[in-house]
């Protein structure tokens, strides 16, 4: 037996010393492979790379994910228009919010109020188009009567100024047998079902605005509850204040330029009706609106259409009408506006007006429109929770320069300069 015994532990101290690479590469059973081999979980029956098991399932993801996301683009794309509308919509409720609570408060049933401020609201909106319109019709109508006059006076000046013997009936010869006049009225035959495509747009689009306005504002309440009650307590309070801030500068803003759209349209209704100029009412009306709700160049468009029918009537009276809009402009942001906006919306001209071309850039006119009180409500809600610290009194904070020699420690190379 001791031969044996001595063999056996030969073999053992053999197989210990031995290379452990070489001694696990050579049992056939075992699953870690010998340096340069590939791992053999890779390895199919025949010695082929084998596919991880879990590379299928990442290649599955993925696609689905790519999926998902082509899906939802397309989507957004198809539904941006209504997105806007919902957005437009939400907005308006929040302007009537607060006269539909006050109705409320009084006793009033929440739909009913609702639909009193929409029907006042709708009043106004007609009122404005009807005088405009009837403006517009007037004046096409005065220049179609006068075109002959105006027709002849151009002559006569172009005789008397290039030494020409042109007639008015040569004239109209020559632009209704032209051929870019035969051009424009097909195109313009052509383009009337496309006016009309765009006008049944423009009120379906409208319809869409008022009524998720009407429901937004009459289930105002109801509409809170059911976003609070998927939201912890903590949660429901910063929702709540966010709403109101939205609601107070909505509101606020709305009712401000409102009022000073009232107090501008008066103003210029006046010296309208003291020049003579036609149509002073609708003139009135579209001022106070377009100085109002488009910020800082607002008052000069609107002012150009009354300064172009005053010099219909008589040229100094355009002058006169120009240096009455610059005049109030000047009133309205130094005395007016101060005192109507401090406890609405305060918010920097520079900062309003970036605030229209951003919204104006994003969503067009309808960006305009909701980009003041838009910021305004981020403005508010930001001031209310951003920590505000004193300034110190260091010169430099208020615009002035600390003299030398009192506190204030000289660089050594501008001493040696």
């Amino acid at each position: 037996m001791a031969p044996t015994d001595e063999i056996n532990t030969d073999d053992r101290e053999a197989d210990a010393g031995a290379d452990p690479g070489t001694h696990r590469a050579q049992g056939p059973d075992h699953d870690t492979p010998a340096p340069g081999e590939p791992p053999r979980g890779l390895l199919g029956p025949a010695g082929a790379a084998r596919m991880p098991r879990w590379l299928p399932r990442a290649v599955v993801l993925v696609l689905a994910l790519y999926a998902c996301f082509q899906l939802g683009s397309w989507a957004f794309h198809q539904l941006i228009g209504l997105l806007i509308n919902i957005l437009i919509a939400f907005f308006l409720a929040l302007a009537m919010e607060p006269a539909v609570g006050r109705m409320a408060a009084r006793g009033m049933r929440r739909g009913l109020a609702t639909f009193l401020v929409f029907l006042a609201l709708t009043i106004a909106t007609v009122g404005f188009v009807v005088l405009l319109g009837s403006m517009l019709a007037g004046q096409i109508v005065d220049m179609v009567e006068q075109f002959p006059k105006y027709l002849d006076s151009v002559i006569n000046w172009v005789n008397h100024t290039f030494h020409t013997e042109l007639s008015r009936v040569e004239v109209q010869d020559s632009l209704l047998h032209s051929d870019w006049l035969q051009k424009y009225v097909q195109n313009s035959a052509t383009g009337v079902l496309d006016v009309s495509a765009t006008v049944l747009g423009g009120l379906f689009r409208l319809l869409t605005i008022f009524l998720f306005s009407f429901y937004f504002a009459a289930d105002g309440p109801r509409l809170r509850r059911t976003i609070c009650s998927v939201l912890p307590p903590a949660r429901q309070a910063e929702v709540l204040r966010a709403w109101e801030i939205a609601v107070d500068k909505t509101g606020g803003y709305l009712y401000s330029r409102s009022l000073m759209a009232l107090i501008s349209g008066i103003a210029h209704y006046i010296l309208l009706q003291i020049l003579g100029v036609p149509y002073a009412p609708a003139l009135a009306v579209w001022v106070g609106l377009v100085s109002q709700f488009i910020p800082t160049i607002g008052t000069y468009l609107a002012g150009a259409l009354p300064m172009l029918l005053a010099f219909t009537v008589n040229p100094w009276y355009a002058v006169w009408v120009l240096g009455f809009v610059v005049i109030y402009q000047q009133f309205e942001n130094y005395v007016l506006q101060p005192k109507l906006t401090a406890k609405t919306v305060d918010i920097h001209p520079a900062v309003a007006f970036g605030s229209v071309i951003a919204g104006t850039a994003l969503m067009g006119a309808v960006g305009a429109l909701i980009a003041i009180p838009a910021v305004a409500t981020l403005q508010a809600f930001l001031g209310a929770y951003v920590r505000r610290y004193d300034v110190t009194d260091d010169p430099r904070v208020h615009g002035r320069h600390q003299p030398r020699g009192r506190g204030a420690t000289a660089r050594p190379d501008a001493e040696s300069s």
